[in-house]
């Protein structure tokens, strides 16, 4: 699934007021992380995980394993916050068209 520009403005102004469901510790992206980061997506379909780290290309690549393992699509990224979206089963998330 690909998200059109559009449909990436409409989840980045839901997102905006959003607050940071997950938080990575000192431990990084651990196995247990990312279950709760599945987790939070199945319910949410929309959430924020905040990378806290001050090494940029560590960053990145933490963020890029985030999105491959939960098969989500990055929204956005400001800073240390990474936007994901993945569509539940309930589909509490309706997309606007292309």
């Amino acid at each position: 699934m690909s998200l059109t520009n559009k449909q990436k403005q409409f989840l980045k102004a839901k997102a905006h007021d959003l607050k940071p469901v997950i938080l990575l510790g000192s431990n990084g992206l651990t196995e247990g992380v990312v279950a709760e980061i599945d987790n939070a997506l199945n319910f949410h379909e929309l959430i924020k995980v905040k990378v806290p780290t001050e090494d940029r290309e560590q960053k990145v690549l933490i963020m890029d394993a985030i999105v491959r393992e939960t098969k989500a699509e990055q929204v956005q990224v400001i800073g240390k916050m990474l936007v994901l979206f993945r569509p539940s089963k309930d589909k509490k998330i309706s997309l606007p068209r292309g």
